[in-house]
């Protein structure tokens, strides 16, 4: 178990002199994560690029039931809920990116769309066809890129990862139950999302950039969004304020998806939810993390800390046809970390090892004094490998170790209690995904 600790001061004075340091240093045209799917290269656009990528998955559980006899929520198949074991289009999308030369080479747009069975197409009134990407970006100011639309945000390393070139099919806990927002109407009673995951993603305007720093590839950017989720305005006047730095230093002239280098980042997330019952409630995450690359042997570590709006499952880890209902914790806190090792035995194929905590409900509700119990905690250990086919076609295999548990009832982690028993009718999963870029 990890300790909480309190990071944010620290991260945004490392913002403030980062982002002043890039103000008054040389321009460069790099390419990152902020920059791969903000920019176009310089003088080689073009006006119109039609690309997208399709993933099929294969997942399965034992399917161990709840003590009540009914199926367990977290034992099935995303997001449908309705199998412990299957197949499934986990992404299928299609998108047009470019700039509009000869109009103006310095103005560059980015569109894409969902078609896949996943959280962005389930939920509330989404289906398939959902817009996931819609922007452009001005290049006109030195230091300043401005994109306006609907893009990722800056956040965690895991949701800017390209998902053609992300080392496993599934996301770690706390990438998933923490920082993928789920939208709800109310805290207690939903019977499911009112619309779509946010999929990492906001509608709003960034200012960013990239800059050449002695050797060194120094990025940030500044976010300002609606913090309602996809493909819909703002439910209130609360607007969320994103913040990112990070300093890379690469290994070879290649700048693209998996370049050989090395990178430290921090970031902030700064918000409201507003809530039927509740009303207005704060929603902070924050996370330092490190990636390193060197073309055999891959690494990254990431620690992180949430501040409300905490996704709480479903009661008794039930389903909704089961009439179990979902809920967020408005009040209460986690942190979570994961450490990311991979090396390759051949040039095609990878052996990778992960593992991940979520502490979820580390805070005690400071109105009632009773949340203590609320405290569940999440681990995985994934082994898994992955064979890159080509260039463009890649097959993942993944062994999930699962475990949950309630560790501050008493007596600690107590499996006789009922919070206990049925976190521990959590299987291992088996994942398996074929993905192709065209």
């Amino acid at each position: 178990m990890i300790h909480e600790v309190q990071p944010t001061q620290i991260k945004k004075t490392l913002l403030a002199a980062a982002i002043a340091t890039a103000f008054i240093a040389g321009n460069v045209q790099a390419a990152n994560w902020l920059m791969l799917q903000g920019t176009e290269p310089t003088n080689s656009a073009e006006r119109a690029k039609v690309w997208g990528f399709v993933q099929a998955e294969y997942q399965q559980t034992d399917d161990t039931l709840l003590p009540s006899g009914k199926k367990a929520a977290f034992n099935q198949m995303a997001p449908d809920l309705s199998t412990s074991a299957g197949f499934n289009i986990k992404r299928a999308r299609i998108g047009v990116r470019g700039a509009n030369l000869p109009l103006d080479p310095k103005v560059n747009y980015f569109l894409l769309a969902e078609f896949g069975n996943n959280g962005i197409t389930t939920g509330g009134n989404a289906g398939p066809g959902q817009l996931t990407d819609a922007s452009i970006t001005l290049n006109h100011i030195p230091g300043a890129r401005i994109r306006v639309g609907q893009f990722k945000t800056p956040g965690v390393e895991e949701s800017w990862q390209a998902a053609p070139v992300f080392n496993y099919v599934n996301f770690t806990n706390m990438t998933d139950r923490i920082i993928n927002e789920r939208q709800f109407t109310s805290s207690t009673g939903n019977t499911g999302r009112n619309g779509s995951n946010s999929s990492f993603r906001d509608t709003g305007v960034e200012v960013f950039d990239a800059f050449n720093v002695k050797g060194y590839e120094l990025s940030y950017a500044l976010m300002y969004g609606n913090g309602n989720g996809l493909n819909r305005t703002d439910n209130n006047k609360h607007k969320d304020l994103y913040t990112y730095v990070s300093l890379e230093k690469y290994f070879s002239d290649d700048k693209g998806p998996r370049a050989k280098s090395f990178k430290v980042f921090a970031w902030n997330q700064e918000g409201k939810r507003t809530l039927a019952d509740l009303g207005d409630k704060k929603r902070t995450r924050s996370g330092l993390g490190t990636t390193f690359f060197n073309g055999k042997f891959r690494a990254a570590a990431e620690y992180i800390t949430a501040d409300g709006m905490i996704y709480g499952g479903s009661t008794g880890g039930g389903l909704p046809s089961d009439l179990a209902t979902f809920s967020v914790q408005a009040d209460q806190k986690a942190d979570g970390y994961y450490l990311d090792l991979g090396y390759r035995v051949m040039p095609k194929l990878e052996l990778k090892v992960r593992y991940d905590q979520l502490n979820s409900g580390t805070e005690k509700n400071a109105a009632t004094g009773t949340a203590k119990d609320e405290k569940r905690q999440f681990t995985t250990t994934t082994l898994g490998a992955q064979y890159f086919i080509n260039k463009k076609t890649t097959l993942l295999v993944d062994y999930e170790i699962r475990e949950a548990s309630a560790p501050n009832i008493p007596p600690q982690n107590d499996p006789s209690k009922d919070a206990n028993k049925i976190l521990n009718s959590m299987d291992n999963r088996i994942a398996l995904q074929l993905g192709v870029v065209f």
